[in-house]
């Protein structure tokens, strides 16, 4: 919303500075988008006047000037100008070199044009930021002093732009911003006198309602008035200036007359060369196939959901959006009809929305336009048309009445106090609440108001509206400041679940794999593949033909995005992503899981280390790492030679926890791999997240203290002859358990299998660290704990130590 500061106190009545204003008008709600004063911007550029004006020796429409300053001893300046109302003896603005231009922001200079030199320019309104004018220079009055500053000449208003909230119809018109300031106390609203003005005839054009009484909302009251024997002609100069101010261009008194009254009231008026209507006015509802050419100059096909404003012949305008172009008022116009009607905002933004037409009409119906205010538009419209273009008008023809409008609302006082924290007296509710235009129709003895609301604020519908609008005109700022309540800061803000997957996701970041996001779905030959493909996990609206399935793993996804990487020339990717793995479409059937892979070698060629395919046991150990950081007792973990069907079956396995699998593990099978379109070897892994047993609740959440033993760790190897099929996982865990107190590491450094060994053997030697906490141990102390680790072994393992 624009507007003039000189146009706003045409309402207000008020000593305050343009600062003054602009400050209250943010506090106000309406918040100050920019202000346009180029007083400032101006100062510089001076009157002065054309003394000669002859034809450029090389340039059939460029004029020599010789332009008098007015400068004391200083002598006429050579200009050349191609205005083609350059000629002598009018005053101009005078841009001398050095200035800068305000339009393109260009420093004029010296230059020479077609071979002659011109020392200056005349300046346009448009060059000026005065309004789109630049058929020509400005002429200034006759009787403007040489020398001057134009600002002393021109009528410079400055502009504010200020922004309105959906809620505020009111403010996109100058009488609704005045009141607003009025009631914060930087003013007094000037009285609004719109004296009817008498009928002398009854209209020729009759209006009457083409909408069943159902739909009547779409159209409730429409005011005419036919106005006959019109000079339509240019509007008033201040009319111009006030409307270039603000970026309308004027077009004629009977269009300007229109804008005027938009943006002073708020309320949209439409004028009809009469002579071009068929027949009466018919607001009703578009037919099927029914087209409109608009004041734009662009057709529309109409909908049977919009409102048109027809005549006999058909529609020659859309209601509340925008006229049509063959019944627009021209310079010939001689006789008019008057459109001052109300519109549903709902059918006025959807039509506009449709149409894609963005005009003031429709901006200010789809917020709400005073329901009042359909008789105050014709009326003040009509007394304008007859002083600017002449005429007599006739009786006003209404069809319809005003829409039921008025609210009671109670507003209590200490429901102010209450809700804002201002301590404001029924007083002083009542002067803010009548100052915006309320009506207070009652108080009782509790200080309760009963508040008749104004007709042009759809928005006040109940009481916290009434106490919003009381807090806003007293002022935000003076809201005293309240320490909200300090709660106790939780000591965790994390899940348990949500921990777990921020360790997984670090860890494996750490291991040099990196992170990826994937799509949750996938072709449904990939889901099939890893046991995926029920019915209940089709996508009913897929993005795309190929991505129709939920994922029953993240592996293939992240499978085909290492082989992208591998035929852009990076062939040893290793990826990862913690995200849900779908079993089925119910809640609950999804588990969380982080999962990876690493394609490719071991690593980089290297002198002094070949580098080798990656394998199961890669897998492995990044599993057990994302393991350990989610929290998983990775010591009792149990491998077993057990893993779906998408794994190797002689090349994985499972970490289980008891009967609980907490991960797979190994190198993909050749026959999925197949299926992917992926080379390999693919070694990866599947660790379930949601498995991971919760932490035991420690009586203390400091760390333990740390019990390092200050005494020799003795190292003892011992090798055992077994079975082949037996897992040295066992034989660790048996050796581990045969004393706890001084056991401190048991690990595997040697496996043979060979001709040396009898068929179906081989030898596992073990190396297991042996230290006291509090003594140095005693050779007797370490032979009497080898015989229980070699007892516990062989117990375990059904083998035999070697000799």
């Amino acid at each position: 919303m624009k507007f003039t500061l000189s146009w706003l106190k045409d309402h207000l009545e008020t000593d305050a500075s343009l600062d003054e204003i602009t400050d209250r008008l943010t506090m106000l709600g309406l918040e100050v988008e920019g202000v346009t004063d180029l007083r400032a911007t101006l100062a510089p550029f001076t009157v002065a006047e054309v003394v000669t004006a002859e034809k450029h020796p090389d340039a059939d429409k460029l004029r020599l000037c010789t332009v008098r300053t007015g400068a004391e001893g200083e002598a006429d300046l050579q200009i050349i100008c191609g205005a083609p109302n350059a000629r002598a003896g009018i005053k101009v603005v005078l841009a001398r070199p050095g200035m800068t231009i305000p339009e393109s922001g260009q420093v004029l200079k010296v230059g020479k044009i077609r071979g002659v030199e011109s020392r200056g320019m005349m300046c346009s309104s448009r060059e000026l930021g005065l309004g789109d004018d630049h058929a020509g220079i400005i002429e200034l009055p006759a009787d403007a002093p040489l020398g001057v500053s134009v600002t002393e000449v021109l009528p410079l208003d400055p502009m504010i732009e200020i922004a309105i909230t959906p809620n505020r119809p009111d403010c996109l018109g100058v009488r609704g911003v005045a009141r607003d300031l009025a009631a914060a106390g930087l003013g007094t609203l000037k009285p609004l006198t719109v004296e009817p003005v008498p009928g002398t005839f009854e209209s020729p054009v009759k209006v009457t309602s083409g909408l069943d009484a159902d739909a009547r909302d779409a159209c409730p009251m429409f005011v005419g008035r036919y106005i006959r024997g019109v000079k339509n002609g240019d509007s008033p100069q201040w009319v111009k200036d006030r409307l270039a101010a603000i970026g309308l261009r004027p077009i004629s008194a009977l269009v300007d007359v229109t804008n005027l009254i938009a943006y002073e009231f708020a309320r949209p008026l439409h004028v009809f060369d009469a002579d071009t209507l068929t027949g009466d006015i018919h607001p009703r509802f578009a037919r099927p196939g029914e087209t409109l050419l608009a004041l734009d100059e662009k057709e529309y096909a109409l909908s049977p959901e919009d409102v048109a404003i027809c005549d006999d012949a058909g529609p020659q305008g859309i209601g509340g959006v925008m006229g049509g172009l063959s019944t627009g008022c021209t310079e010939t116009t001689v006789n008019v009809f008057l459109e001052s009607a109300l519109f549903d905002p709902r059918r006025i933004a959807a039509t506009g929305r449709r149409l894609g037409i963005d005009s003031d009409a429709r901006y200010r119906f789809e917020r709400g336009v005073d329901p009042e205010s359909a008789v105050l538009g014709a009326e003040a419209a009509t007394r304008l048309i007859l002083d600017w273009c002449g005429g007599e008008a006739s009786h006003l023809v209404i069809d319809g009445a005003p829409p039921a409008w008025r609210t009671e609302i109670p507003l209590d006082p200490m429901q102010v106090l209450r809700l804002c924290g201002l301590r404001l007296d029924t007083a002083a509710c009542r002067r803010i609440l009548e100052g915006l235009g309320c009506e207070v129709l009652a108080e009782d003895d509790h200080g309760v108001l009963t508040v008749l609301r104004p007709s042009w604020r759809p928005d006040i519908t109940a009481e916290h509206d009434l106490i919003e609008e009381v807090a806003r005109v007293h002022g935000y700022g003076r809201i005293p400041t309240v320490s909200m309540p300090r709660e106790p800061i939780p000591s965790q803000t994390l899940t348990n679940a949500q921990v777990r997957r921020v360790a997984a996701r670090r860890t494996l970041a750490a291991r040099g794999l990196n992170e990826c996001v994937t799509w949750s779905f996938l072709p449904r030959a990939h889901a099939e593949a890893f046991g995926g493909g029920a019915p209940a996990l089709d996508l009913a609206n897929p993005i795309s033909s190929d991505l129709d399935v939920m994922r029953p793993s993240i592996l293939p996804n992240l499978a085909t995005a290492a082989q992208r990487n591998t035929d852009r020339g990076v062939p040893n990717a290793a990826l990862f992503e913690v995200g849900p793995q779908f079993d089925g479409g119910e809640p609950g059937e999804q588990r969380m899981v982080a999962a990876g892979l690493r394609v490719g070698q071991s690593g980089p060629r290297h002198w002094d280390a070949r580098p080798r395919p990656v394998d199961a046991f890669d897998a492995k150990a990044d599993a057990l790492a994302a393991l350990a950081a989610a929290g998983a007792p990775v010591a009792s973990l149990q491998t077993v030679a057990e893993a779906p069907a998408w794994y190797h079956p002689g090349r994985s396995g499972s970490l289980k926890l008891g009967p609980k699998v907490l991960a797979w593990f190994g190198e993909l099978h050749p026959g999925v791999l197949k299926a992917l379109d992926v080379k390999g070897p693919v070694a990866a892994f599947e660790v379930m997240l949601e498995a991971v047993p919760e932490p035991k609740a420690k009586p203390t959440k400091a760390r333990p203290l740390l019990n390092a033993s200050p005494f020799q760790p003795v190292d003892r190897d011992f090798a055992f002859l077994v079975d082949a099929d037996v897992p040295a996982e066992a034989m660790v865990r048996a050796a581990r358990g045969a004393d706890k107190a001084l056991i401190r590491d048991v690990s595997v450094f040697d496996v043979y299998q060979g001709d040396r060994l009898e068929a179906g053997k081989k030898s596992v030697a073990l190396c297991v660290t042996l230290q006291a906490s509090d003594r140095t141990l005693k050779d007797d102390e370490i032979d009497a704990t080898a015989k229980k680790i070699v007892a516990a072994v062989v117990k375990a393992s059904g083998g035999e130590l070697r000799g």
